[in-house]
């Protein structure tokens, strides 16, 4: 069997396999059995001569060969799902963006940029899901996705090793605030010194004690430059939910500064001193390649709202 014999199922299925990371997670979201996926990656592996995957503990990972098909598959995917959109009479790929973003971008620079799209061009359409970074990376290397806003935390590193490298561009560069209760007495300031969140509660994202790890905004809890274990009040992955626990008095959390113009009332949003700075990266990242307008368009009105929020551009 040569590659050129391949089957569309099982480019699908590679792709959808190298975008969630797990044979079982793709075949979660096929509605397959782990064993037909199974199958479909053997028949592609035959049909490649080679292994495409890695199979690990902790999931799956490309090999070289795979990285290549990954790609050609993406697009192969891709233009039989335009025929199919063209034949149905739907709008076409080139007015049609797949946006993902993480959590706290969500909250206030995703919904300004879509309402001012709507008013200058009507005619895109905006399809939009949230991921943790690592996930909307492995979409964009998948194609399911055409951008991607993704954060970054220092030392800043490319948000994967896979070449060739996406195109990545920094929207805005702003530190970590912290979200304290109105009546608490940390409110009362301008700013909480580092010293002062020893001893707090503190409200954190499932799954991990620390906040602000790349790539994880719902994880955010714990101020990430504390020396000390701190105590997890409560555990909450929705935004809203944690910031209502904060203006309840349950407790403080960590906050990307571009939530802050969403916060509800009862919380007060501040900057920390003392102790490392605790910056982070907003970033707008897509495969390499020329960007279609409808998509050039949408990364134009990102731009302008996270300019709305009063971040500075990074890059131009």
């Amino acid at each position: 069997m040569a590659f050129s014999d391949a089957s569309l199922t099982a480019l699908r299925v590679f792709r959808e396999v190298a975008e969630r990371g797990t044979l079982t997670a793709a075949a979660t979201a096929l509605g397959y059995t782990q064993s037909a996926v199974s199958r479909q990656i053997a028949s592609l592996e035959r049909a490649a001569g080679a292994a495409l995957l890695e199979r690990r503990h902790d999931g799956v990972r490309l090999t070289p060969a795979g990285r290549i098909v990954l790609r050609r598959a993406a697009a192969v995917v891709d233009q039989v799902d335009a025929g199919a959109r063209e034949l149905a009479g739907l709008p076409g790929e080139p007015g049609t963006v797949r946006l993902g973003w993480f959590a706290s971008a969500g909250a206030h620079v995703v919904p300004r940029a879509l309402a001012a799209l709507r008013a200058e061009h009507p005619a895109i359409t905006v399809n939009t899901r949230e991921g943790l970074t690592p996930v909307l990376v492995r979409a964009l290397r998948a194609g399911t996705l055409d951008l991607a806003l993704i954060s970054s935390a220092p030392p800043f590193r490319p948000p994967d090793t896979e070449t060739p490298a996406l195109e990545v561009e920094t929207l805005t560069e702003r530190g970590l605030r912290v979200a304290v209760p109105a009546g608490h007495p940390l409110a009362r300031g301008d700013y909480v010194d580092v010293a002062d969140l020893h001893g707090q509660r503190w409200i954190a994202g499932p799954g991990r004690w620390a906040g602000g790890g790349a790539g994880d905004s719902t994880g955010m809890g714990a101020w990430p430059g504390l020396d000390e274990r701190p105590e997890i009040a409560h555990s909450a992955r929705d935004w809203l939910a944690k910031l209502c626990l904060v203006a309840a008095g349950c407790g403080l959390t960590t906050v990307p500064a571009m939530l802050e113009a969403a916060v509800p009332p009862g919380v007060r949003v501040l900057p920390v001193r003392g102790g490392p700075q605790e910056q982070r990266r907003l970033l707008l990242a897509r495969r390499p390649g020329p960007m279609p307008e409808a998509a050039a368009c949408v990364a134009r009105a990102l731009r302008q709202a996270v300019l709305a929020t009063g971040a500075t551009l990074t890059s131009p």
